[in-house]
């Protein structure tokens, strides 16, 4: 679908209404894609807005500038967790098997660390998992749900962690794979249901597919330079969306990528895994 989007990030697949949320972050947008009519409804919201992810019992939940946000049917907006802070917005996140949400802050200028990865329950009780983290951080989990993933960009590193569904504790952080310098930086991840993880490579043009173990299985060329994430949808969850970026592009390097800001598709990619929706 074509757009212009300045930073567009965070696709999620809302079976429910069999379409795909993704936000504009810069734009303070929140995107509905339906596939078959390729109908697009926007939703303009107050803040520069990380992520939108569906409530169980409809609406939104959002990663907002200011902290985590729900959006009711009618779209009443209220707080759920508030923890602004100058400097400081939301970036990706990301909800578990079990329904808690993960959200990511990072600082507006880029500047390394100073983010953290917050978990928060449906009732708005809410516990830092991961402090000094610097860009927000893409987050996924496997599909045995005892493992989380985890990718903070300027590290280079998809990394993995043990999780307990039952206690939403992530331990024992490792090291999954790196991506070498020249293929880009890791943002946005997603797991198929054949445990591989595929991540969006910004600034490398391309997404890919690692094996369980850590291995390159698949690269995949875009037409833009900057993918910033990545998940399955539509029917089957068998076709892989990819949210792509402008901002920091300059006029010569975006009268070469006519689709920056574009959310793109390819089809039959893969088998993907149902992304729960927030209880709260």
């Amino acid at each position: 679908m074509r757009a212009e989007a300045e930073l567009g990030g965070n696709p999620t697949w809302d079976a429910t209404y069999s379409s795909l949320l993704w936000v504009d972050v810069l734009g303070s947008r929140v995107h509905r894609f339906t596939p078959g009519p390729d109908e697009d409804a926007v939703l303009d919201v107050p803040q520069h807005v990380g992520a939108a992810k569906p409530r169980a019992a409809g609406g939104l939940v959002l990663n907002l500038r200011d902290g985590v946000a729900l959006v009711d049917r009618d779209g009443a907006r209220r707080w759920l967790v508030y923890w602004a802070r100058e400097g400081m917005r939301g970036g990706d996140a990301g909800i578990d098997p079990t329904g808690r949400l993960w959200a990511g802050t990072l600082r507006y200028r880029g500047e390394p660390g100073g983010g953290w990865l917050t978990c928060v329950e449906p009732d708005g009780a809410a516990r830092v998992v991961l402090d000094d983290v610097a860009l927000g951080g893409g987050v996924a989990w496997r599909p045995d749900g005892r493992r989380m993933v985890f990718v903070d960009s300027p590290s280079r590193r998809i990394d993995v962690l043990d999780f307990d569904p039952a206690t939403g504790r992530a331990t024992d952080r490792r090291t999954l794979c790196e991506v070498e310098p020249e293929a880009g930086f890791p943002a946005g991840v997603c797991v198929d249901s054949d445990d591989c993880v595929w991540v969006a490579l910004w600034d490398g043009g391309a997404v890919r597919r690692y094996t369980p173990d850590g291995r390159l299985d698949r690269h995949v060329d875009l037409p833009v330079t900057r993918p910033s994430a990545c998940c399955f949808g539509g029917d089957g969850l068998t076709d892989l969306y990819v949210t792509t970026v402008r901002a920091g592009l300059d006029a010569s390097a975006l009268a070469g990528q006519e689709l920056a800001g574009s959310l793109l598709v390819l089809p039959d990619a893969g088998n993907g895994v149902a992304a729960p929706a927030f209880p709260g």
